[in-house]
């Protein structure tokens, strides 16, 4: 696998940088050292407990393989402590990178099918963020995502969370997991309805599969948002749908050489999609997984966009622009972007 190096002072100026994160998940957020304690309390999950057998369990084969290992971490969350553990300490990674607004996605299913009621799931995510906003001045909202792969009864279930549970927090009504075989109109209803209650629509498409997953999810499913969407360069009428629409895309560099997606990072068409006029945001994913942090996935971004500092803060203000924020976070992150000053 071929990489792209950033450079020095892109490096430099970015760590400062005010940011916005909108496509993160919350386990495939987990810090290792998170996932070691998570996974000595729970021994029977088969989770190493050892921080290099962990980089060797977070190497994966194609994108299946990464499903597997993203479930056998869900499986160390047992307890709303678990939860309230893993959320908090997501939120101060996200602080420690001067990330300071995140849209955190939620599978609340895949907890509650392992025991923890929503209430309490719910009670625990609310918990942690008021505390890390207190600790550490992140604001962070909540996307629930349908885990695709469990079909129609998770979505079910998630609509019911999102609609008669919703936490504070909650913005957005997702679509995540593998995207082969999980055809995106059977959840048109559950879209519907989420919109109906006021949330935005923001399911994964057009990551593992064609351009035709991305119709569907803007025509079945309303997406205001694109999760992944970097296949949507295989059809000129898509691109230039996206461009008229200023459907954002939430592009993710390192999380598609992972899961092998993109096979080198020179190859990746983020900057066809750019030169197009598709509006596209950068994000980390699935970041201690891929071995990498938003800091690192927007270096990369300037490399391959060829972005000066100038364009650096566009890019950021860009996920400003294309997140759910309150319009006086959005109004006061701008502010600390446009004024920003590296040390």
């Amino acid at each position: 696998m071929s990489e792209l190096r950033a450079r020095a002072d892109h490096a430099d100026f970015i760590a400062g940088l005010p940011k916005a994160e909108l496509h993160v998940h919350h386990v495939g957020s987990a810090r290792p050292e998170t996932v070691a304690a998570l996974a000595a309390r729970h021994p029977d999950a088969g989770v190493p407990t050892e921080l290099d057998a962990l980089r060797e369990f977070f190497t994966f084969t194609d994108f299946g393989h990464f499903i597997e290992v993203y479930l056998a971490v869900v499986d160390l969350l047992r307890t709303p402590e678990d939860i309230r553990l893993l959320t908090y300490e997501v939120i101060e990674g996200l602080a420690a990178q001067r990330v300071r607004y995140a849209e955190l996605t939620m599978t609340p299913y895949t907890s509650v099918i392992r025991g923890i009621p929503i209430e309490a799931y719910t009670e625990a995510i609310e918990d942690a963020r008021m505390a890390a906003e207190r600790d550490h001045g992140v604001a962070v909202r909540w996307i629930y995502d349908i885990p695709g792969e469990s079909g129609v009864p998770a979505a079910d279930a998630t609509i019911r969370y999102a609609v008669d549970h919703a936490p504070d927090a909650l913005v957005a009504f997702g679509l995540g997991g593998p995207e082969i075989g999980v055809p995106r109109a059977q959840f048109a209803p559950h879209f519907q309805r989420a919109r109906a209650a006021g949330l935005h629509s923001v399911p994964h498409a057009g990551e593992s599969t064609g351009p035709e997953t991305i119709w569907s999810a803007i025509r079945d499913l309303g997406a205001e948002r694109i999760g992944h969407g970097i296949r949507a360069i295989d059809d000129p009428a898509l691109v230039a749908h996206l461009a008229e629409r200023r459907i954002p895309l939430e592009i993710s560099p390192t999380s598609n050489l992972a899961t092998r997606v993109v096979k080198n990072i020179e190859d990746h068409p983020i900057k066809a999609l750019r030169d197009a006029g598709v509006v596209v945001t950068v994000n980390s994913d699935d970041p201690p997984m891929f071995g990498t942090t938003l800091g690192r996935e927007y270096a990369l971004a300037a490399e391959l966009l060829d972005l000066d500092e100038t364009g650096l803060r566009d890019l950021v203000a860009a996920a400003v622009d294309a997140s759910f924020a309150p319009h006086d976070v959005k109004t006061r992150l701008r502010a600390d972007i446009a004024g920003y000053v590296p040390a």
